[in-house]
């Protein structure tokens, strides 16, 4: 399924870790398409561990993180105009 997480980390002290800690954990599993916004093909697993890891770096007090379930039929759902440099995450890659 494809999942979308934006996010918006407060620059106070200890911001800028968590924004990088963040951005690493979105990293590790999906594509930047937006300075705070990951596109995310994962299954139900990976989806509760991303989900887990971001909500124990966020400080919910200051940060605020959204997820878009997107769903298997994304494709349908997802227009994009502009400037797209990305690659298809679940196409073939050819190295």
């Amino acid at each position: 399924m494809m999942v979308l997480v934006t996010y918006d980390v407060s620059l106070d002290e200890g911001g800028a870790k968590r924004l990088r800690k963040v951005a690493k954990a979105c990293e590790n599993i999906g594509q930047r398409v937006q300075k705070s916004v990951f596109e995310c093909i994962v299954d139900s697993a990976q989806f509760v561990r991303l989900k887990s890891d971001l909500l124990r770096i966020i400080d919910p007090r200051k940060d605020s993180l959204r997820i878009y379930l997107l769903g298997k039929n994304w494709r349908r759902r997802v227009e994009n105009y502009g400037v797209a440099l990305r690659f298809e995450q679940d196409g073939p890659l050819i190295l």
